[in-house]
């Protein structure tokens, strides 16, 4: 459901306007009533003639309010901006002009209001001064059209206009991981706490669990309303009340953001993108800032600045997600500064963070971002990256606590067969290359190096060995020359000779192990599986209770073979060893 948003001077006629267009007054408190000033966010909603429902948010005008105005501004589709023709353009004019042109909002509409209390040629004049005005910004092209919200004169226009707009606005992504940021809190009498807010990227449902971020307070969803119809559930975009049980009214405020248990992470220090205001020359790095992302605001520290990048330290964590959209606001001058988008949550020391956000586009989508950092990182121990990304789980591969770029994860891969290809041609009997080997080699974690084999179309694994899919092992003719001799030795008889008087190449042995053609005893003792099967036909020949001495005299062997075999028996559950006598089970 596309929301419309007003900007504009106070006193231009924004909330008159409003009630024009929906039938209801946007202004709820008593004192905005009385005075005819709205202070804080109001909201109303109307059907357009095509039978699109929208929603609006009201915003106050005057300059003590533009926190208020902040809170309510970034989460529109379409800007309605409001000029009175009486007054022209005023400072409120020029700075909600440059909050709009920050947070990127390039559909909208102007309303040059009061027109019935100009003349024509005023209203002309007025016209072309807007025009100027928006030059060079992301309203540059919007429509003017000459209204008065008292007479109702060009009303007709002006939602035609809007409406054009609208049918532009595509629908919201539902990314499954919900997100409301809190812009009203209120205790309803037999309901509790309300919440209300403009709901993104994924949907929510009565009987949801939700958190509070970045407080962590745990609830769950009792009821749904928007536009004051109940729902089961609502998707993205949507203006939203809920009704929260287990969560008192004073412990959410404006601010906080609404989301399900684990999904986001909260952060007090991020990289970003950073636009001045077309009035600013430079931001200054020791200045005194306010920072505004979604309905929250908190304090916040340049600690890195760098030809259009920044990297900000906050006074408290918020849920902050890559590609988040921020407006900066100097405390000292009490004036918008600048605005810019959120690149890494969780950054790494201020001159890295730097380097590496010089080769992102800020221009492009949170996946994007993520997709690309992902990529400059190459594998990383960030987890958290994925809570503060909205499509987060597109971005990156997931391997324990690290996360890879797709791209990353494909050069992994290539890097990986080619380091089991070349273990496989210098090493042709063994099973192949152990997973701790190749991590080592990869520079990567065991974990991620494991999610690589896993993922691979071209390798598997048995046990810690990683070798080429389909691979079969041939003993080459003078191997198996090699082999023949020694099975002939030892075939001779139980009293073998050892593997260092047998010269066997150690991998060949090992694979004639794992081929189970051979038995390893000790690391001295090899034997046939025949040989194997008569030693176990000895043991159980004995009586319940037999020593070392009994099996050593009944195999024909010495202390040295008997004690290595029967150890070997005992390992293998073939023997149970009580004291100095063993009995075969």
């Amino acid at each position: 459901m596309p929301l419309i948003g007003t900007a504009g001077h106070v006193d231009h006629g924004k909330s008159t306007l409003i009630q024009r267009l929906t039938g209801r007054d946007p202004d709820r408190w008593a004192e905005e009533k009385r005075r005819g000033l709205t202070i804080d966010l109001g909201f109303s909603w109307a059907s357009l003639p095509g039978g699109e429902e929208v929603s609006f948010v009201d915003v106050p005008g005057h300059e003590r309010y533009l926190k208020n105005m902040l809170a309510g501004i970034e989460a529109i589709d379409v800007a309605l901006f409001v000029v009175a023709a009486d007054e022209g353009w005023m400072p409120q004019s020029e700075e909600h002009l440059a909050v709009l042109d920050l947070l990127d909002v390039g559909a909208g509409v102007v309303a040059l209001t009061k027109t019935d209390t100009v003349e024509s040629d005023l209203v002309e004049l007025a016209t072309l001064e807007i025009q100027e005005m928006l030059a060079g910004t992301t309203l540059q092209d919007a429509q003017i059209i000459p209204v008065s919200g008292t007479t109702g004169d060009g009303i007709e226009a002006l939602v035609s206009a809007l409406e054009r707009h609208v049918e532009d606005v595509g629908s919201s992504s539902d990314s499954g991981r919900p997100r409301l940021w809190v812009d009203r809190s209120f205790s309803a009498s037999g309901a509790g706490t309300v919440v209300t807010g403009t709901l993104l990227e994924g949907s929510l449902e009565v009987g949801d669990a939700i958190t509070t971020y970045p407080d962590g307070r745990a609830g769950r969803i009792r009821g749904i309303q928007s536009h004051e119809q109940s729902h089961e559930m609502v998707t993205p975009g949507r203006r939203v009340a809920l009704n929260l049980a287990g969560i008192a009214h004073d412990e959410v405020e404006r601010g906080d953001m609404i989301g399900r248990p684990g999904d986001w992470e909260s952060t007090a220090r991020f990289s970003a993108s950073v636009q001045l205001a077309r009035y600013v020359d430079e931001l200054e790095a020791r200045g005194a800032y306010q920072i505004h992302i979604g309905t929250t605001v908190d304090q916040a520290e340049l600690v890195g600045v760098d030809e259009g990048l920044a990297v900000m330290k906050l006074s408290s964590a918020v849920p902050a997600a890559v590609g988040d959209r921020f407006i900066l606001r100097d405390t000292g001058r009490k004036l918008v500064v600048a605005g810019g988008r959120i690149l890494d949550p969780s950054p790494g020391p201020t001159r890295k963070a730097l380097y590496e956000a010089r080769s992102i586009d800020p221009t492009s989508g949170a996946d994007a971002i993520a997709t690309r950092l992902l990529e400059v990182r190459g594998v990383d121990k960030a987890i958290r990256l994925e809570r503060h990304t909205l499509g987060g789980r597109a971005a990156g591969v997931e391997s324990g606590d690290w996360v890879l770029a797709r791209s990353e994860l494909e050069r992994l891969t290539g890097e990986a067969l080619r380091h089991v290809e070349h273990d496989h041609d210098q090493h042709p009997l063994r099973d192949g290359l152990s997973i701790a080997t190749l991590a080592g080699l990869l520079g990567v974690a065991q974990e991620v190096a494991e999610t690589i084999v896993e993922l691979s179309d071209a390798l598997d694994r048995t046990g810690p060995d990683v070798f080429v899919q389909g691979r079969s092992i041939e003993i080459p003719p003078e191997k198996q020359a090699e082999w023949e001799r020694a099975r002939r030795e030892l075939a001779r008889g139980l009293a073998i000779p050892t593997v260092d008087e047998l010269d066997l190449d150690p991998e060949l042995l090992h694979l004639l192990v794992r081929n189970e053609e051979l038995t390893r005893v000790s690391e001295e003792l090899i034997y046939l599986p025949e040989q194997i099967d008569r030693l176990i036909e000895i043991a159980r020949s004995m009586s319940d209770a037999f020593t070392v001495a009994d099996f050593r005299d009944a195999a024909g062997l010495s202390r040295k073979y008997a004690v290595p075999i029967l150890e070997w028996m005992d390992r293998e559950a073939i023997t149970v060893r009580r004291g100095d006598t063993r009995r075969t089970r």
